[in-house]
């Protein structure tokens, strides 16, 4: 669970969020890598006398900072590639759950067994008891397997919603009249909390 003084993403409980933990710590550090090399050049610019009379021209150069930046791009997009096809494959379900959202409370259907859904609300501030999250914990929690993989088929009723849960690295967009599709396992059980953002 994040806090407030929480600087990184937050742990992984699924093969799909240890990928983009491993593709935001790649990213990060080409990232820190541009930034040191430009400062180092506008550090090293600033204390130049300007007494070289090759620095104005020089095609070499030229030929470098342009070829270099489309290297550098390509380190960041096939990994981004790879991490989007993951993203969108969707293996042999074994448990689907259906979630629909509303105006501040999710339905959800567990679409493999017969006459199993219920309504979730967020439990009001006035009602919470000593441990629990405000704004986070819910009356009726879904309860899933883990070393499982889950479909969930997301949709609403009235607005534009977004099921996600961090951990898992699941966001959905639950949309009026449309149903959308996504698949996540996850590697340990536990209390995972999401929310509608």
């Amino acid at each position: 669970m994040a806090t407030w003084n929480h600087i990184l993403l937050i742990d992984s409980n699924s093969p799909l969020m240890e990928q983009l933990n491993f593709f935001h710590d790649h990213t990060l550090l080409i990232i820190t890598l541009i930034t040191i090399l430009v400062g180092y050049n506008m550090l090293s610019l600033l204390t130049n006398s300007f007494i070289n009379r090759f620095l104005l021209h020089g095609q070499l150069i030229e030929i470098i900072w342009t070829i270099l930046p489309a290297i550098i791009l390509l380190f960041i997009a096939f990994p981004s590639l790879r991490l989007l096809y993951l993203l969108d494959e969707t293996n042999k379900p074994s448990l689907t759950l259906k979630s629909i959202g509303h105006q501040w409370y999710w339905s959800y259907e567990y679409s493999d067994f017969k006459n199993i859904e219920f309504d979730s609300y967020m439990v009001p501030s006035a009602e919470l008891n000593e441990g629990d999250f405000r704004l986070l914990d819910v009356d009726n929690r879904i309860v899933l397997p883990n070393h499982t993989q889950i479909r969930l088929i997301a949709t609403a009723t009235d607005v534009i919603h977004s099921w996600t849960v961090p951990s898992l690295g699941v966001k959905i967009d639950a949309t009026p009249g449309r149903l959308n599709q996504t698949n996540f396992y996850m590697n340990r059980s536990g209390l995972f909390f999401g929310q509608c953002s």
